[in-house]
């Protein structure tokens, strides 16, 4: 049997009986008893994917230049940590040391910054085009990266004390088993852990299939979650035995009730909000979950408006 990877999320949900949930309409500005605002500007222009958070912080990044962008949840206000790389900043996990984690995109790369002072304190080259390094999930001893242009994972080993390894100490994980690459577009995209902490899950958009890996030998099998697929499916969050499947072209959150071993579950509900516009990721703070707006269906320019959700989490 595996070791169990341990997260850095935790926590548990009670399961949920199977309704829609829909929000009410969030206002732009915190409530004058200081309640967090619901809905958060990110600069024009700005292009944002993924999130991570810590404590009352949540972090951006930006699919257009590369920058990240650290906003406070309680007053609503950001500032720029992380400068433009030209390449993508997507899937992002910040850990219990204050370091962030990028994926990379089209650049085939991962980078890993000081939250504190923006610097890159790593670099990992993991592949050439074509390749779209997408999200990333952290462990106890591991960071994992998936690629949706590649049936693989990369695996990025840390050592005593988190300590990062050697620009080249990485290893590629090819998927077998029931995992099929299916045409040139997303295809591997979200990644968690399993409840137990001895496997991951993935999400493969192109499908709306969830799929159970063993970290070691790549082997893949099916979620079992009868009667149901996740279109569209993006960024995913495990807490407790609850996860949630962002599927970011519906507007909506799929929340789904999983064994302790993550090889199947039910759906218990669905999140939607006004404010949804193409919703990429999520992230939990402050006892909520934070989504931010990619816009896909919106032509991008210099001046085009971007936000970030928070919804409550069922």
């Amino acid at each position: 049997m595996n070791r169990p990877l341990r997260t850095t999320l935790g926590g548990a949900l009670t399961a949920l009986m199977l309704t829609t949930v829909a929000v009410a309409p969030a206002q732009a500005q915190a409530h004058p008893g200081g309640r967090p605002p619901a809905v958060l500007a990110l600069p024009d222009g700005f292009q944002p994917e993924g999130i991570a958070t810590a404590g009352r912080y949540a972090y951006f990044g930006s699919r257009a230049t590369g920058a990240i962008q650290r906003v406070d949840l309680v007053t609503g206000r950001g500032t720029t940590i992380g400068a433009a790389t030209g390449t993508p900043s997507l899937g992002l996990k910040v850990d219990t040391r204050g370091r962030l984690f990028v994926s990379g995109g089209t650049a085939g790369d991962a980078r890993v910054l000081d939250t504190r002072t923006g610097e890159v304190l790593a670099r990992y080259q993991f592949a050439t085009a074509p390749t779209f390094v997408n999200d990333v999930v952290l462990t106890r001893d591991a960071a994992y990266f998936t690629d949706s242009n590649r049936p693989v994972l990369y695996r990025l080993p840390l050592g005593r004390g988190g300590a990062l390894p050697p620009a080249d100490a990485f290893t590629t994980i090819a998927l077998t088993g029931a995992y099929e690459q299916v045409g040139t577009g997303v295809n591997l995209n979200g990644i968690a852990t399993t409840p137990d902490g001895r496997a991951l899950i993935v999400v493969q958009s192109s499908t709306g299939t969830l799929y159970r890996v063993d970290p070691t030998s790549g082997a893949s099998t099916v979620v079992d979650v009868p009667g149901h697929t996740f279109t569209n499916g993006d960024g995913l969050l495990l807490l407790g035995r609850t996860l949630y499947v962002v599927q970011n072209r519906l507007n909506q959150i799929a929340v789904v009730r999983l064994n302790h071993a993550g090889t199947a579950g039910a759906l218990t509900g669905t999140i939607t909000d006004p404010n949804f516009d193409v919703p990429t990721t999520v992230a939990k703070a402050l006892g909520r979950l934070y989504l931010p707006n990619a816009r896909f269906t919106t032509p991008p320019t210099p001046t085009t408006p971007y936000t970030a959700v928070a919804v409550r989490a069922h």
